[in-house]
């Protein structure tokens, strides 16, 4: 395929349409009309091949994904997604991976009314850059810079299958579905992020791993946090699949989880719960904020818990 007949194939197949998207694919630059009173949250994720997925990832798989971990960044500020560009790097001009790319991306695009709006094909090492561009209500913002001293914190779902489900395939092992499937195809905590707004005062998607994503609301704040191993929420698949050490770590520091770690008063807690398991995805107190100025792990007798790594960090 020449570059413009990928381009062409992409377009037929990501074809949500939004009243707000004035100018889409096919010209210099989208026109798109952000509403009077919104305010415009904007981000980008690139994702390499052999870095942050394996190089025999079925390709509808590497599309679903790439737009999930974007609308993971839109969720943890509590906004609406709305538009996407895409800039696909391909060693080849490849149709039928092209294709089922294409088709990954916008089963997810679909779910969440994303309105794809532009981009660039390049040759080159297999890699994907997403911006996904989200709207929200002025001043109603998540950020990471809220917590403070005597909040609890909060995660929602369960954390380590993505990481589990990494070491199953790095093993080759036939292992469990359900973890494989939280590590390609995750699932953006959008509806759950709409809840948190004007309830959490500190959130962040656990992308990089509990320890380490919540040191930056911490770093953000200007507070500490301890949190309490034995609360991590671990789904069966995970209790069934792994020692109590091995998915600890993976709940800790093993990242690709997608979930949003948040604060919140605990006296205002209680009606945010019950919201957050109707919306159907719960969520679970992990910890307290205090006037420290780290991640502390304790186990349940007090014992703090030591971790080799806490996370995932380039060129560390």
């Amino acid at each position: 395929m020449a570059e413009f007949e990928l381009i062409e194939s992409i377009r037929a197949r990501c074809t949500q349409t939004r009243d707000d998207v004035l100018l889409g694919i096919g010209d210099d630059a989208a026109l798109l009309a952000v509403p009077s009173g919104k305010w415009l949250a904007v981000s980008t994720d690139t994702l390499v091949a052999g870095v942050h997925f394996m190089q025999d990832t079925a390709a509808r798989d590497i599309g679903w994904k790439s737009l999930a971990v974007n609308l993971s960044d839109l969720a943890a500020m509590g906004a609406e997604p709305a538009w996407a560009t895409l800039a696909l790097t391909l060693p080849a001009a490849d149709a039928r991976w092209v294709e089922e790319f294409a088709e990954g991306f916008a089963a997810l695009a679909r779910q969440y009314r994303v309105a794809l709006t532009g981009g660039d094909t390049t040759q080159g090492p297999l890699s994907i850059t997403v911006t996904i561009h989200g709207l929200l209500p002025e001043r109603v913002a998540l950020t990471r810079s809220g917590a403070r001293g005597g909040d609890g914190v909060y995660v929602t779902g369960t954390l380590g299958d993505a990481a589990a489900g990494l070491r199953q395939l790095q093993s080759k092992s036939p292992g469990d579905s359900r973890l494989l499937e939280r590590l390609q195809r995750p699932t953006p905590r959008v509806a759950q992020g709409l809840l948190l707004r004007g309830h959490a005062t500190a959130c962040i998607d656990v992308s990089d791993g509990l320890a380490a994503d919540l040191g930056h609301v911490c770093a953000a704040s200007g507070v500490g946090a301890e949190i309490d191993a034995d609360a991590l929420p671990a789904s069966p698949a995970l209790l069934a699949a792994f020692d109590a050490g091995t998915r600890r770590a993976f709940q800790l520091a093993g990242g690709d989880d997608y979930e949003l770690c948040f604060t919140a008063p605990d006296v205002d807690s209680g009606d945010l719960l019950d919201a957050l398991a109707h919306s159907g995805c719960a969520a679970a107190r992990i910890g307290r904020i205090d006037s420290g100025s780290q991640v502390r792990i304790r186990d349940a007798a007090g014992n703090p818990v030591a971790l080799p790594r806490r996370g995932w960090e380039h060129f560390a």
